[in-house]
């Protein structure tokens, strides 16, 4: 076979080389473009926080309920969240009784760890919650984070989870069902949980 001949055939497996390597290069920045930072309707917080009317910011970040939202749960039921009535324990006991009953013991263990920036003992802890399923109010990508709530006697992850909103957080919700339902809950300022 002569030189040139050997030189058509080998250029004949560039053309569809080349042409598969710019599909995969098309396809890898489509991907990358549709994954950005941001979600196309988030609210706008951040011009409603740089205007300082703390009135505003909570008009734009209406929550959903969090009681219960397992899909189905409410039957076509709109639900509403109805507050708790108000109760003041004695001063010597709020400290203690700073957390809602609902959240276990190692949730303060978790909680602590989240002030103090960790270090926390899963590698999955901190990392960005993507609030997939919608179960949370809708914020741009990197708003949320999880950490891992350890359940007794599992030597794995388990399901118990709270997840934060904001940097640093000012939002706390908790799952004991691996995001079907959540729980938003608040700790007092300046306090450790």
């Amino acid at each position: 076979m002569s030189r040139r001949s050997r030189r058509r055939q080998s250029s004949g497996l560039r053309l569809p080389l080349l042409a598969f390597v710019a599909l995969l290069l098309i396809g890898a920045g489509a991907w990358w473009w549709s994954q950005r930072d941001a979600a196309p309707d988030a609210p706008a917080v951040v011009a409603a926080q740089d205007a300082g009317d703390p009135k505003r910011v909570n008009e734009t970040l209406a929550l959903p309920p969090v009681e219960d939202t397992r899909p189905g749960g409410l039957a076509g039921q709109v639900p509403t969240l109805e507050p708790e009535p108000a109760r003041s324990p004695p001063a010597a006991t709020q400290a203690a009784d700073a957390l809602p009953a609902f959240l276990p013991p190692e949730a303060r263990t978790t909680l602590d760890l989240i002030q103090r920036g960790g270090p926390f003992p899963h590698r999955q802890d901190g990392a960005v919650f993507q609030n997939r399923e919608g179960r949370l109010p809708r914020q741009a990508r990197g708003y949320y984070h999880e950490y891992t709530v350890d359940t007794p006697g599992l030597d794995h992850r388990g399901t118990r989870r709270i997840v934060t909103g904001g940097t640093p957080p000012s939002e706390y919700y908790y799952t004991d069902d691996h995001y079907d339902s959540f729980r938003r809950f608040e700790i007092g300022q300046g306090s450790t949980p």
